[in-house]
């Protein structure tokens, strides 16, 4: 089983939905949930198995495959995992189990194709983050974009055709350059392997062109500043299990991309333009931070301070030591349960009021008190609460900061101040205060389905906040070897 595993985990929840898919029309919607449910936890369970047998005191790629696939191009379908990818996909994995059950009852419409896409949006994330040859990789890249596509556009909101065109030529155009680096790579090397990209010499001319064609394809899924603006019209029109998953799971890939391909393949050009980088990162934490202060509507409001955490990521990436990556990878799966989270939160609102508005709020926790609880762990974690995740990446990259610049450090730790400022603002006009109107004098509090999915990541924001060492454990000895590499020069 080990030397499948991966294929197992990519392949396992496709065929799920294809299944799912098959059951047909609404009538047969309690069979699509209990198969959707049944494939994403099986893929869930199969996943830990990467955690259980990986082998923390080494950076060599761990269940590998390698199959050739097209002879012509010596393209493989090669897969593998290290301490950086391998949490990654049990993060998707674990949250594509929370978005099924978070949808049980509230998609009544379609209810067979909307699992079967996140199904399948499952099984190319995770081939994403296992893809060990570039060609495979893109496939995976790009083919997660159709099921988002299809998810926003078909059970988004009103204006959710604008918002999922703009998403994905954002997205699409972004990748081309991608592609083209690929492409050239492969005329100098002879080979679409990502391993032997990271030994392959260039000058400095091919790098510094070479990383603005990455950087086209991360930056816009990350997203930085300033190719940032899809992000909130993708949030505000998705639906929530829409939502949960392009915060938790697709910016990271972004990220995740700058780890793979531009610190190990270009290391003088990402030194080089290190400063650039950390500078639009800045500019993230701090002014997306005070755009995120104005905000009205719950859903553009946290999805501004998915922007203004993810520029803490790609300020820690950049600042080239081992504590400031692992800060900034702990950041993105901290991310991942806290950005889930709150819009979980959002929806059990919004499937209550069909507002998202905060206005529309006020004196929740009269008649929701359990709901409020929940919501404030994950308020507080999202402004950095010390015993919570949203805490230890944040101080990482903080401290890896300071001993880099102090005035890095100043500015990135003000998000700490406005992190608590719109999180906490927002939390106190929906929740706290006398009954606004007759709506939220009428609510039920949160249903044994909706606690199960807000307990599952409450625990998860409070295990890694606590106790953190395990998830910095598995990747330390990657990262290690990451920073060796961005650190050597290839002229």
């Amino acid at each position: 089983m080990r030397n499948y595993l991966l294929s197992v985990v990519i392949w396992l929840p496709i065929i799920g939905a294809l299944l799912v898919l098959s059951t047909g029309s609404d009538q047969r919607a309690p069979l699509a949930r209990k198969l959707s449910l049944i494939f994403s936890l099986a893929t869930f369970l199969l996943s830990l198995f990467l955690y259980s047998g990986f082998d923390v005191n080494t950076a060599d790629m761990q269940f590998t495959e390698k199959v050739l696939w097209v002879s012509t191009f010596s393209i493989y379908y090669h897969l593998g995992v290290d301490g950086i990818s391998m949490p990654l996909i049990i993060l998707t994995t674990f949250l594509t189990v929370i978005v099924v059950i978070a949808g049980w009852q509230v998609i009544q419409e379609k209810t067979a194709q909307y699992m079967a896409a996140f199904l399948f949006m499952e099984g190319l994330m995770v081939g994403v983050f296992a893809s060990l040859d570039a060609i495979l990789f893109y496939v995976f890249w790009e083919g997660m974009l159709i099921p988002m596509f299809v998810i926003i556009g078909i059970w988004g909101g009103s204006n959710r055709i604008y918002a999922t065109i703009k998403f994905f030529l954002y997205t699409l155009l972004g990748s081309l350059l991608m592609l083209v680096a690929f492409i050239y790579l492969y005329h100098q090397s002879d080979t679409f392997s990502i391993l032997q990209h990271h030994s392959f010499p260039l000058s400095m001319t091919e790098q510094m062109l070479l990383f603005f064609a990455f950087f086209s394809a991360f930056a816009v899924k990350v997203p930085m500043f300033p190719v940032h603006t899809w992000l909130p019209d993708a949030h505000v029109e998705a639906p929530t299990g829409g939502s949960v998953i392009l915060a938790a799971i697709m910016l990271k890939m972004g990220g995740y991309g700058f780890l793979r391909f531009s610190l190990p393949i270009l290391p003088d050009a990402s030194r080089e333009l290190a400063l650039f980088v950390i500078v639009l990162s800045l500019i993230a934490i701090v002014y997306i931070a005070l755009v995120a202060l104005v905000q009205e509507d719950m859903k553009k409001l946290i999805a501004y301070s998915s922007i203004a955490h993810m520029g803490f990521v790609t300020l820690g990436f950049f600042i080239f030591s081992v504590q400031g990556i692992e800060g900034g990878l702990v950041q993105m799966i901290s991310h991942g349960f806290i950005s889930g989270a709150l819009f979980l939160c959002v929806g059990v609102l919004y499937d209550r009021m069909h507002s998202r508005d905060i206005k529309s709020y006020g004196g929740v926790v009269n008649t929701m008190p359990v709901f409020a609880a929940f919501m404030m762990l994950f308020a507080m974690a999202n402004a950095g609460l010390p015993g919570t995740s949203g805490f230890v990446g944040e101080f990482l990259v903080i401290l890896a900061a300071f001993k880099v610049n102090i005035w890095y450090a100043v500015l990135a730790g003000t998000t700490l101040i406005f992190g608590a400022a719109y999180t906490l603002w927002m939390y106190k006009r929906v929740i706290f205060g006398e009954v606004a109107n007759e709506e939220v004098r009428g609510l039920t509090d949160i249903s044994q389905r909706e606690t199960l999915c807000l307990g599952l990541l409450a625990a998860m924001v409070l295990i890694m906040g606590i106790y953190p060492y395990p998830f910095l454990e598995v990747m330390h000895a990657s990262v290690e070897h990451l920073v060796t590499q961005a650190t050597a020069s290839k002229l």
